[in-house]
């Protein structure tokens, strides 16, 4: 199909690969155990499909939706052969990622029009959040893009101290206050300085904790009213970061984050570690929010722009 004949840079791809390898290898053992002895896909194999993307993470929703592409598959062409599936299942979940004209990026980029475009990041501690930041930083920097960092997360020491490191290493500028003082004022300062310096970027840490979704949605609100004070539509994008390593952990964490505050946009971290990447098709597919960047090894160069289509490629290779 066309969506396989785009262009891949060769160095993105080949770190896609081998950041998706475990996940591949995983869900290419159970499948060569549905297909055992079998010649064509019948219902047993179709029930058996459904058990093994299931227990790849894919979500139970998503995974009824690829199993009911792929019963239209058999109904047409009534002898379908076990040594298609893979190269079906590649197809039908490509085409359910693209009902949707989301994930198609390529490259670093940030809207023509938002100057600075400003983004908030949340997510639980423990996902990836502070080092997401400092990679994003690092991958707007080499686009040619002025960065600047906001050290939001007031309620850990640890997570001003690491923010610093990261601008530090990149070498952007961080404006950040003392542990315990409000966020609200943090981000405050941090636009200010920003539209101070001209900067194209900003991106603001929050604190790292899901305490209830009232305060969480009370303190996020409080944040972006403020920001507002400083540029009328800031911020231009919420990012949610998730660990994918967690598999229906991460789907838990989407749930509640979304019920807190509108997340515009997700981060997917971790994936070279886990046999769980299949919770990026789910979680694109049920929470209709952009996958806009995921982390694919531990390397300051690994957090790449999430692609459908290399993402499947690399899936299913």
């Amino acid at each position: 199909m066309s969506f396989f004949k785009k262009l891949f840079s060769s160095d993105k791809k080949e770190n896609l690969d081998k950041g998706l390898e475990k996940s591949s290898t995983s869900f290419f053992s159970k499948l060569t155990k549905v297909v055992a002895g079998k010649s064509k896909v019948d219902d047993d194999v179709l029930d058996n499909l459904e058990e093994v993307l299931v227990s790849s993470d894919v979500g139970v929703d998503t995974t009824l939706k690829i199993i009911k592409r792929i019963e239209a598959r058999v109904a047409e062409d009534k002898y379908l052969g076990t040594d298609e599936l893979n190269k079906i299942l590649r197809e039908e979940i490509a085409g359910l990622l693209s009902e949707t004209n989301r994930g198609e990026a390529t490259e670093f980029d940030i809207p023509a029009n938002k100057k600075p475009y400003v983004m908030m990041v949340v997510g639980v501690n423990g996902v990836g959040k502070t080092t997401t930041i400092g990679k994003l930083a690092n991958q707007f920097k080499k686009a040619g893009f002025k960065v600047v960092l906001g050290a939001g997360d007031t309620f850990r020491a640890a997570a001003i101290d690491q923010l610093q490191i990261w601008a530090d290493r990149v070498g952007v500028p961080i404006v950040k206050q003392q542990m315990g003082s409000d966020p609200a004022s943090v981000a405050f300062d941090t636009l200010q300085s920003a539209v101070a310096q001209n900067a194209d970027v900003v991106i603001i840490d929050t604190a790292g904790r899901l305490h209830n979704k009232v305060g969480l949605m009370n303190e996020l609100t409080k944040i972006k009213r403020v920001m507002e004070k400083v540029i009328p539509d800031a911020p231009h994008d919420v990012m949610l970061v998730l660990d994918g390593s967690t598999g229906q952990n991460a789907f838990e964490q989407a749930k509640q984050f979304t019920a807190a505050t509108e997340v515009t946009c997700l981060a997917v971290t971790k994936l070279d570690g886990t046999a769980k990447g299949g919770v990026v098709i789910g979680i694109s597919d049920q929470f209709q929010i952009p996958v806009k960047y995921i982390g694919v090894g531990e390397g300051i160069d690994d957090l790449q722009v999430f692609n459908k289509y290399e993402f499947v490629d690399s899936f299913f290779k």
